[in-house]
């Protein structure tokens, strides 16, 4: 193997042997925390009780462990306005560093938005930026602490560490909060202790390249942090294959260590990455000098690809049609505090949902996301939070420099990423009472500038913002068929005029919402009153739920119903369109966000494919039957315990699949089986006209896929009575899990009847020992929800005592239920 070498060091032997056995010291805090939300007088206030309970502390201070948010609750309260504005969190840390002189530092994978840190009474360091990752070198202040006998008496030895975290509203700074989503506050990433010797490895920067010969290049930089100029040390880089096999290493001895050392190692016949073998190969690097051993190990992939010219999107050669989603950094009960478990099982089914590529908005998200990227196979459009309002002054202009730096530094090495993001619908104005286009193309060619530069092998991108199109790589324009604007079966001819009028178009942003559990037996009922013919991208406007143009996302019901059909009519028409690189559908999960409080769910976005809480919706078995290689079967309806209609009236019956052939029997009788072809709409062929019997039916379907058979059944209630205008509630217990009661309240006629198209307001409140299960952003776990197909859910926490829950609806007679002692279910 050829290998190129540069850097500051001579062959000189020094007497350190290279080991694997000693490893850099690095902890995850997460317990022990204290946290306060509001401000304080100043730092003072946080340690001057050093131990001894006051009232203060008691009423004061929450115990709390991290990863942790201020808004993990608020965010989605249907009665307040989510929180904005400081907090402060506290904790005593033994630090005792094994390396002799070694250096302690903080390590933040991301705090909201506004953070300073301080040791005792010590300011030790600041940022500036939500998402981005970041460093704080307490080496001396600790050190300074520890010499004081008085305070480490205080202290009982430990070290008093406090950070202010702030997410007040600030023009000057990028997110906006125009921005549709909630900008959270808090440390809701994991926070790190950890020790380094004097002379460490601050980071890597790998740099695979396919070469013309098909062999490959492998650039490892190796970058040090040597605040203390030690001198002396030995190096060695060492490549494994994703089997763990070392092809190559390299070992140098550094005599001055200058700022970094570079080597190119080369690789005949290298094992590629995708997604379907998402191969990693490992570069190890062990720095050993006076001062300690630091090792850093870091994954990486040989991967080469092309936007073509008016055409589609080529990975290792190979024609690849990005089938995508996006995430928000968002989950019910927890923020943007998620842990790494939860980040895992989200990637996991996106994955499952056959997912090959997605798109993380708006803004640099955890490198634990990343991670799980580079080894799913799950290709990256990254971004930073460059996101409606305008442009404000140098101060917001270095932020998103200094972000898209630290994004693009931070996740070089993920072989997942193929473009980053330098901003989002730039084109909305409102934060400041300039909004000068020529000025913000002139900053937006700055970012793709300094973007190049920084990494020549990815591309640039931006969605929505027609002015800055020709600046960068690639351009998403705005088409949302059938929901912002047009009906969904325009999306081929409005997708093929913004493929024409760029060189490289990615369809990022499409679908709409669906409040989860409604369904309707008409969903199309709208469509013949929506113009055609006038576009499909979202104008100002668009989004409100009053006013302006007919249109789905305004007059539609926002049931599942529809949005399965929405999004069954693209994926069929996105298999014949072969000059399209691909689509990125919005968001894979519903979040939380301040400008949409009037939602069915209020304060959530509700276009994703599961809930907040990781609940299936109807729409991710339609992406799976499109997209996923593993054989599913599913019948449309699994939250649709009642459909109505006429007796004797043919019904449709869906199932979603990706197998061959599907068997239909309801009650017992075969309705025949059906082959699947994606191009006969709706459900690509596989749906059956029913005549359903009044009360219970029982759905079966069975999937063939060669010698693989695959089942799936549901129980539907038909209901041929026809119901009036809603006149009364009427609330019941539904289920009991230990002390956990879910009540139901459905909405019924004068005559008693369920009113299966209702979708009033409902408001839950409770009335004793116990708590509901709210403020989780789904249709179950929020307090004031609209109802779906007349009736709606919410969880009871009875803690072992008597409760009265009652409920409202406007213009119906109030409710209540006493859940005091163990209930009956029906």
């Amino acid at each position: 193997m050829r290998k190129k070498v540069s850097g500051c060091f001579i062959l000189i032997f020094l007497g350190i042997t290279l080991g694997y056995g000693q490893q850099p010291y690095k902890q995850r805090l997460l317990n022990g925390w204290e946290f306060l939300k509001g401000d304080l007088g100043g730092i003072w206030e946080a340690v001057r009780s050093a131990g001894e309970v006051s009232a203060d502390d008691i009423l004061r201070w929450e115990k709390i462990k991290l990863p942790h948010c201020f808004n993990a609750s608020d965010a989605v309260d249907p009665d307040v306005p989510y929180y904005q504005g400081p907090g402060w969190y506290r904790t005593l840390l033994p630090i005792e560093n094994p390396y002799h002189l070694g250096r302690t530092l903080l390590h933040f994978e991301g705090a909201g938005q506004k953070t300073e840190v301080y040791v005792y009474t010590t300011k030790v360091g600041s940022h500036v930026g939500g998402y981005d990752e970041w460093t704080v070198d307490i080496t001396e202040a600790v050190k300074e602490f520890k010499e004081s006998e008085h305070l480490r008496t205080r202290f009982l030895g430990k070290v008093p560490v406090i950070i202010r975290c702030d997410n007040s509203r600030d023009l000057q700074m990028i997110p906006s909060s125009l921005s549709d989503f909630t900008i959270y506050g808090g440390l809701y990433r994991y926070l790190n202790l950890i020790h380094l010797p004097s002379l460490s490895i601050d980071r890597l920067e790998i740099a695979p390249k396919f070469g013309k010969n098909e062999d490959a290049s492998i650039h490892v930089k190796a970058l040090f942090y040597n605040p203390d100029s030690v001198a002396n040390a030995n190096i060695e880089i060492r490549i494994t294959t994703p089997d763990g096999k070392t092809i190559d290493r390299h070992k140098s001895i550094l005599v001055k260590p200058g700022r970094s050392l570079e080597w190119t190692a080369v690789i005949a016949k290298p094992l590629l990455w995708s997604p379907a073998q998402p191969r990693l190969y490992t570069v190890h690097v062990l720095l050993n000098s006076t001062s300690g051993l630091h090792k850093l190990s870091e994954k990486t992939g040989i991967r080469h690809f092309n936007f073509e010219e008016q055409g589609p999107f080529y990975l290792n050669g190979e024609r690849f049609l990005l089938k995508g989603t996006h995430r928000h950094e968002d989950h019910a009960g927890v923020g943007n505090a998620m842990t790494e478990d939860m980040m895992r099982k989200e990637m996991i089914m996106i994955k499952e949902m056959g997912a090959n590529f997605i798109r993380l908005g708006h803004y640099q998200q955890s490198r634990i996301i990343l991670d799980l990227c580079d080894s799913l196979g799950i290709l990256v459009w990254e971004e930073i939070p460059w996101c409606r309002g305008g442009l404000g002054n140098e101060v917001y202009k270095k932020q998103a420099r200094d972000m898209l730096t630290n994004m693009i530094q931070q996740h070089f090495n993920h072989p997942s990423v193929i473009i980053w993001g330098l901003g989002n619908e730039n084109d909305w104005p409102g934060d400041f009472p300039e909004f000068d286009q020529e000025k913000i193309r002139a900053f937006m060619q700055e970012l793709n500038a300094l973007s190049h530069a920084l990494d020549p092998s990815r591309k640039t991108a931006i969605r929505r913002c027609d002015f800055c199109k020709d600046l960068v790589d690639v351009y998403s324009p705005s088409i949302w068929a059938g929901w912002y604007r047009g009906r969904y079966t325009e999306y081929k001819q409005v997708s093929e005029e913004g493929f024409k009028s760029v060189k490289h178009f990615l369809h990022v942003e499409w679908g709409g919402d669906n409040h989860a559990g409604r369904h309707s037996e008409t969903p199309e009922a709208i469509l013949s009153k929506v113009d055609t013919g006038d576009g499909a991208d979202e104008r100002k406007g668009d989004a409100s739920l009053t006013g302006g143009n007919i249109r789905v996302s305004k007059d539609g019901d926002w049931s599942e119903s529809y949005i399965c059909n929405l999004i069954d009519w693209h994926l069929k028409e996105q298999e014949t369109m072969p000059w399209l690189t691909g689509t990125a559908y919005w968001p894979f999960k519903d979040f939380s966000t301040p400008g949409r409080p009037l939602n069915p769910v209020p304060y959530v976005n509700q276009k994703g494919v599961i809930e907040r809480d990781f609940t299936f919706k109807s729409p991710y078995y339609v992406f799976q039957s499109y997209w996923a290689a593993k054989p599913m079967v599913h019948i449309y309806g699994h939250t649709w315990p009642v459909r109505w209609g006429n007796s004797g009236e043919p019904r449709m019956i869906k199932v979603y699949s990706n197998c061959d052939e599907v068997e239909l029997i309801v009650n017992g009788k075969s309705y025949g089986v059906k082959k699947r072809d994606s191009q006969d709409f709706p459900a690509a062929g596989l749906r059956w006209m029913v005549v359903l019997s009044e009360g219970i039916n029982t759905i079966r379907a069975i999937g063939r896929m060669g010698k693989i058979t695959i089942e799936d059944q549901i129980k539907q209630r038909y209901q041929t009575a026809k119901w009036t205008d809603p006149a009364k509630l009427l609330l019941e217990a539904v289920d009991e899990e230990n002390d956990c009661v879910t009540v139901q309240v459905r909405i019924l006629d004068s005559a008693n009847v369920p009113c299966l198209d209702a979708a009033n307001w409902i408001y839950f409140s409770i009335a004793g020992d116990g708590d509901l299960i709210d403020n989780l952003g789904t249709s179950t776990g929020s307090r004031k929800v609209q109802a779906y197909n007349g009736r709606a859910k919410i969880k009871v926490r009875r803690n072992g005592g008597k409760n009265i829950i009652c409920v409202k609806s406007p213009s119906l007679p109030t409710v209540f239920l006493s859940i005091d002692k163990k209930t009956e279910t029906p």
